[in-house]
């Protein structure tokens, strides 16, 4: 990764246009092509940028940009539209380039796989009369969440962080092809989540699917739920 900080204005053409003027920035360039302007505030969200794949090439400015007082031009290219980031640099403050290596990616906690284990290993939290059938169940359009044996037949269980209408017309799906096995049907689902949109919950419910709101702490042993005063 190279980080520059550099006073310079900054003109992006393409599906849009947009200019910065005259001032000091962040640039940085990223090694897999990208190249992302910050000011100093802004939170994490840069004010320009050119997402890869995209190609850079650096080259002395004209004389009508010389005149001007500026030393270098950055043209950035977007790889597969039109679009153009052009940078006019006319001082550099800091330039230095850093190899990061191979970045292992964010892992979170409670994230959906947590969620599956967590539930496959206290079923019950569905209702009395659950057991557990398998973990990722295979079907030709993805592995269901989680496959239960409950008192009226097979639960289909979908499990995400925050649930949303994107999460139930995924259920939806799986119900709709589960039922056309007769060693499966009837199938009924369970929408589980630890938290579950208004809308989300009023499409489920229109279309026979129960929602379930799970409580990741507790689920952990972490919160002890008798041990509150609310």
């Amino acid at each position: 990764m190279r980080l520059v900080i550099a006073t310079c204005s900054v003109t992006y053409s393409g599906r849009l246009n947009a200019h910065m003027a005259l001032a000091k920035r962040l640039l940085m360039v990223k090694a897999d092509g990208a190249v992302l302007i910050h000011s100093d505030g802004g939170s994490y969200k840069p004010l320009n940028w050119m997402s890869p794949p995209a190609t850079m090439r650096v080259s002395a400015p004209d004389e009508h940009q010389a005149e001007a007082g500026i030393k270098e031009v950055w043209t950035v290219s977007a790889t597969k539209s039109d679009d153009t980031l052009k940078i006019l640099i006319s001082e550099i403050h800091h330039d230095s380039s850093h190899e990061l290596g191979t970045d292992p990616g964010l892992v979170k906690d409670g994230v959906e796989a947590d969620l599956q284990r967590l539930l496959s290993e206290q079923i019950e939290r569905l209702g009395d009369g659950h057991a557990l059938i398998r973990r990722e169940h295979p079907t030709p359009i993805g592995p269901v969440d989680i496959l239960a044996k409950g008192p009226q037949g097979t639960v289909a269980v979908e499990l995400k962080r925050r649930g949303d209408i994107d999460g139930v017309e995924q259920l939806s799906r799986y119900l709709e092809l589960l039922n056309r096995d007769p060693l499966l049907a009837p199938v009924s689902g369970v929408f589980a989540a630890q938290q579950i949109k208004p809308q989300a919950r009023t499409l489920a419910e229109d279309r026979g699917i129960r929602c379930v709101v799970l409580d990741y702490e507790e689920m952990k042993g972490v919160d002890d739920a008798d041990s509150r005063l609310f």
